[in-house]
């Protein structure tokens, strides 16, 4: 018994590792796309990032899942899943021109509330009553940050709760694809339906890109195709129960490159709002552990 536990030590510190590393490659992703959106469009970011990013996702691709990974029985439900992520991603890109990078990555971390909530109410799964209590304290701790009807409240800040919305949509819609498709496939055909989507509109939105941002368009490509795949391989080496807490480390990275960048600073609501948001995910990641081990 001690030595197998011994053994599952490093693949859980490995997992750990891969998964703040991976956060702080997509907090770095969102500081770019922070910078870029002062000059350019959400959906020209997003086209430009998935162009570059496309090849390098097709190679990983086929690098871990052969050709097979570059296959799928269900293109129509890929672009579905495409355009829910350009959606998504489009809002919360815009978000970042109002707000502080810290404050709009708080109010993404109501994604498993959302997905708690969607599991309940659209695939009929069963949620428990504490399940269902950290939902409610969740989107509680939603409101502090959000504090509609306060004089300090902004409208923006509905637009990474509606992120957060469309991710946790995004996340059950994996169920509309067929379950033999790897997380390679699925990551594949996400940045082509992307790539495919933005496409359409570039001909009405374009704006010449400038010499001096060429790196920071590569430089989202690369953090944000590097920051998922860390992020996916932590899954492989450790249950979500250990690696998805620290999904929010996010919280440190976004305070900190918030503060160098742009001298930004969360006020106190702020930080209570995100405790409260943070205690809510992590009760429900364990909670559904626990029941994913009694089943």
């Amino acid at each position: 018994m001690q030595k197998g536990l011994e053994d599952t030590r490093p693949k859980a510190a490995a997992g750990i590792a891969l998964m703040v590393a991976g956060v702080a490659c997509l907090s770095a992703n969102d500081a770019f796309a922070k910078t870029l959106t002062a000059d350019y469009l959400p959906i020209q970011i997003l086209f430009i990032r998935n162009l570059i990013a496309l090849p390098v996702a097709a190679l990983i691709a086929w690098k871990m899942g052969g050709t097979a990974a570059l296959r799928t029985t269900r293109p129509a439900a890929h672009l579905v899943r495409g355009t829910i992520w350009i959606a998504a991603a489009t809002l919360f890109f815009t978000s970042l021109s109002y707000l502080g990078l810290a404050e709009a990555t708080v109010l993404i971390f109501a994604a498993p509330v959302f997905i708690t909530a969607l599991s309940a109410l659209v695939l009929k799964e069963h949620v428990g009553w504490r399940r269902w209590s950290a939902v409610l304290v969740g989107f509680l701790g939603v409101l502090i940050v959000v504090r509609p009807g306060a004089s300090t409240f902004q409208a923006a800040s509905l637009l990474p709760v509606l992120t957060a919305l469309l991710y946790a949509v995004l996340m059950i819609s994996a169920r509309w694809v067929d379950q033999r498709e790897t997380v390679w496939t699925l990551m594949f055909y996400l940045t082509g339906a992307g790539t495919l989507l933005s496409a359409l509109v570039m001909p009405f939105v374009w704006t010449p890109l400038r010499l001096e941002d060429l790196w920071l368009f590569v430089g989202i490509a690369v953090v944000g195709t590097a920051g998922i795949t860390m992020m996916t391989q932590a899954f492989r080496f450790a249950p979500a129960a250990v690696v998805a807490p620290f999904d929010y480390t996010a919280l440190i990275w976004a305070t900190l490159m918030g503060w160098l960048f742009w001298n930004e600073i969360p006020d106190a609501m702020t930080w209570v709002g995100a405790a409260v948001i943070i205690a809510s995910g992590a009760f429900i990641v364990w909670r559904e552990s626990r029941v994913a081990k009694a089943v």
